[in-house]
């Protein structure tokens, strides 16, 4: 399955959890994940990956990098549940 039809079931099972899913298309910062999910004052990331797919070193970077700022960050190749 395309990494672009993961996401979007992806972004389909957030919205139905009550989450506002946010596509991260273009940012001044490389390797930030591909979504940005809100609800009730949270924020958490996901990194989408098909089957295959590799998250980059400077994936796994901006991934550190969000996680020591107190965020959580994800990286999926379906819909998985998680706990806040």
């Amino acid at each position: 399955m395309k990494e672009s039809a993961i996401q979007r079931k992806i972004t389909i099972e957030l919205e139905k959890r009550g989450w506002m899913v946010i596509k991260l298309i273009k940012t001044t910062k490389n390797g930030i994940p591909d979504l940005m999910a809100l609800k009730e004052g949270v924020t958490v990331f996901v990194e989408v990956k098909a089957d295959k797919g590799v998250v980059s070193e400077l994936q796994k970077y901006r991934h550190e990098e969000l996680r020591s700022k107190g965020f959580k960050v994800f990286a999926w190749t379906k819909f998985e549940e998680f706990e806040i």
